[in-house]
């Protein structure tokens, strides 16, 4: 994001702290040949970010958490400018969520850091991103850790979650990035830890997607980190968010700059040799990109409306063989989805713009039940 774009999104993050409890409560709209039914599945979560289903069966998911009040000085690194920095951190409270069949959230750990931009962009949040598995070990993204986030002594990067909940370094991908600079970063607001966005596993390797820095990078579980491909260098500062792998290829969809021009946003496909290829165009701010069995794709769009972010103007996109339809509107600013083994989607909602609240806090998992 540029600076003028940040600002933007701290102010309609400010605005949502007085609107968000009754979006939340309105109802969704449905539309579309589908018929779907919505519900909340789970509640209590403080900035929820990525959700998969684990190997047990269980929806995990990735928090931001609530921030932090610690800080580090530029004698100690480099800062991330004003207005977005300086950023405030705490070295725990990023936390992992476990929902049971019933809905009920428990805390699996809270020992990642959590990180705010500053008041003017409003305390924006940054923590765990996203999770997936390799065989029966969770692997966890981090956004808001390292020393440019206010947490001194931590990194960016992929972590092993231990048995007993503690966090084990795999790979440091802070200082990936800063020895292996892209070719078009965004001098307006850059981010000398990144901002991790979002990763899945495909075999026995896990692919990560940063937006501040525009790149998808691969990590193996021995910590070696490689470049897949810099979007920067041929697609300019997109913001690339969301990541899916489907039928050998990874799909990556972009939020792009702000104020939101609606259907600037797209979907690119990435070989895995790093060839970069525009898929599909017309999209929204996208924060999420998912396939069902039968190959169609369903897009999360955050905000639909030109402007600001905004809570309530979020939808699903399902796309098949060119032909597009709404399946759900009026969510409420949106961050990630997943296909859970009902069949259902299953979506982060309110992640992000509510202040968080301990131990339980407003975000959503919403289930999304398909007819078709």
């Amino acid at each position: 994001m540029t600076r003028y774009s940040r600002l933007l999104l701290a102010a309609s993050a400010i605005a949502t702290l007085s609107t968000a409890a009754t979006v939340a409560a309105a109802p969704v709209v449905i539309r579309g040949t589908a018929t779907p039914t919505m519900s909340v599945y789970a509640t209590g979560f403080n900035n929820p970010r990525g959700l998969k289903f684990g190997p047990d069966g269980m929806l995990y998911v990735a928090e931001g958490g609530p921030g932090g009040t610690g800080s580090t000085t530029a004698a100690q690194c480099t800062q991330v400018t004003p207005p977005v920095g300086p950023y405030k951190g705490s070295l725990r409270g990023g936390r992992i969520s476990r929902v049971d069949g019933n809905g009920v959230r428990t805390t699996v750990t809270d020992r990642f850091p959590s990180s705010q931009t500053s008041p003017n962009l409003g305390n924006l949040v940054s923590g765990p991103a996203d999770i997936d598995w390799i065989g029966g070990t969770m692997y966890v993204l981090t956004a808001g850790s390292g020393c440019s986030h206010g947490v001194l002594n931590t990194t960016n990067g992929v972590f092993r979650l231990s048995a007993n909940g503690n966090p084990v370094l795999v790979a440091d991908l802070s200082a990936f990035q800063k020895a292996h600079p892209v070719a078009h970063p965004s001098p307006g607001d850059f981010e000398p830890d990144g901002t991790w966005y979002s990763m899945v596993a495909v075999g026995q390797t896990l692919y990560a997607v940063e937006p501040n820095h525009g790149e998808i990078d691969r990590v193996r579980t021995d910590g070696t980190i490689t470049r897949v491909a810099d979007i920067s260098a041929s697609q300019g500062h997109v913001v690339p968010t969301a990541v899916s792998y489907h039928n050998g290829n990874f799909y990556i969809g972009n939020l792009n700059t702000f104020p939101i021009v609606p259907g600037s946003s797209k979907v690119l496909r990435v070989t895995p040799n790093g060839s970069v290829q525009t898929y599909r165009t017309g999209f929204t701010m996208v924060t999420g990109v998912t396939f069902d069995n039968l190959g169609r794709m369903y897009v999360l769009e955050n905000t639909v409306t030109a402007g600001n972010p905004t809570p309530g103007q979020g939808d699903i996109v399902r796309v098949q063989d060119g032909r597009r339809e709404v399946i759900v509107s009026g969510l409420a600013l949106p961050t990630a989805m997943t296909f859970g083994p009902d069949g259902a989607l299953y979506v982060s909602n309110l992640g992000f713009g509510p202040p968080p609240s301990l131990p339980d806090g407003p975000g959503q998992v919403l289930r999304i039940r398909l007819d078709n």
